[in-house]
């Protein structure tokens, strides 16, 4: 009598070259659902890795962006300055001029001899002052308010 087959098998079951083979199926298919775990475990850490370095950038580029607001307004309000002292020193060299208009006036209507000061370089070509050169120093706290 021959041996019982279950439905679905070919009596391979019994031979031992076929559940040989089935054993390294068997394991061949763990060892791959096990590799697949670990690459999607390894791919959600470098989402998670990638998620965390964007906010991180997002929050360095937002701190330099708001030091680069600052500075430019600094910048500006020293410009400013600057245009403010400009006109003020061209008002200043005109009314000494008039002044020493006025000296030499005096002067010649008095007969007297009048001490008039010479304007200096500096006032009649402001962008010729002279400048010692000197390096420029920076510190990391530079840009802090």
């Amino acid at each position: 009598m021959a041996p019982v087959q279950r439905p679905g098998s070919s009596g391979s079951d019994s031979d031992p070259r076929y559940a040989n083979i089935d054993e390294r199926k068997r394991k061949r298919m763990l060892s791959n659902r096990e590799s697949a775990r670990r690459s999607r475990m390894r791919k959600q850490k470098q989402l998670e890795d990638l998620v965390s370095e964007v906010g991180t950038l997002q929050k360095d580029n937002s701190q330099l962006s708001e030091n680069i607001n600052v500075t430019t307004q600094r910048y500006i309000e020293m410009v400013s300055a600057n245009n403010v002292l400009r006109a003020q020193a061209v008002e200043l060299t005109d009314r000494l001029r008039s002044l020493n208009s006025v000296l030499h006036i005096v002067e010649e209507v008095s007969g007297l001899d009048v001490e008039i000061p010479e304007i200096p370089d500096s006032l009649l070509e402001p962008w010729r002052l002279p400048c010692p050169i000197q390096p420029i120093m920076a510190s990391v706290d530079m840009f802090e308010c």
